[in-house]
């Protein structure tokens, strides 16, 4: 975790000067977000905000949303760069936020730096609604990649990819229902397929333990 904090405060000015744009012209991963809008209601978190691209996208969308991320560096930017929003420093396996505050959540390509095991589904399960909508975006595979330099940088940052099926069954354990998947094959700039997922926390189920 001080690793990727410390690596991401290093290529924040360069991140936010490469990748301006919500999703980099690529349609699929605009209309998952778009139905994600559709569905979710109330407070939304963009749980590893970094430089807040995502999160203007969702406010632009008439989404009431929020950032949060661990790096500062990235948080620097994301209020430089959308002075209008409200961005947070916060780790996102213990977030500062109270039980079911949120109507809606997007862990937008926040858990590629953890192993499918450490993704902390009970977590963003406690902090939605009952009813709540979760879009969930990551890498689609089952390796492991250590980056030594990105966006212009020395970094030193472990690249997971995860199985979709087992992503599904570690959210649905966690009290997730799955609503939909989408899995597009990757683009000129990506090591591999990309997957998307939407999930709704049960509407009937407890706090999981």
């Amino acid at each position: 975790m001080t690793m990727t904090r410390a690596s991401y405060d290093i290529v924040a000015a360069s991140y936010a000067r490469l990748l301006p744009d919500a999703h980099d012209g690529r349609p699929l991963d605009a209309a998952i977000t778009r139905a994600f809008a559709e569905l979710a209601s109330g407070r939304i978190g963009d749980l590893g905000c970094g430089t807040g691209r995502i999160t203007r996208h969702l406010h632009e969308l008439g989404l009431d949303a929020f950032g949060v991320d661990l790096s500062d560096g990235m948080l620097d930017q994301a209020r430089q760069h959308h002075p209008h929003l409200d961005f947070r420093q916060g780790d996102i396996t213990e977030l500062d936020l109270e039980d079911e505050s949120l109507g809606g959540a997007v862990v937008w390509y926040s858990t590629v730096h953890m192993p499918a095991q450490d993704v902390p589904w009970r977590e963003f399960h406690r902090v939605l609604q009952p009813g709540g909508f979760l879009l969930h975006a990551f890498k689609a595979g089952n390796q492991k990649r250590h980056l030594g330099h990105a966006y212009g940088h020395d970094v030193d940052l472990d690249v997971y990819w995860h199985d979709v099926d087992e992503t599904v069954g570690n959210a649905t354990a966690a009290g997730f229902n799955e609503v939909a998947r989408l899995v597009r094959q990757k683009g000129v700039d990506e090591g591999g397929p990309q997957a998307f997922l939407l999930l709704q926390r049960n509407p009937k189920a407890g706090k999981t333990s």
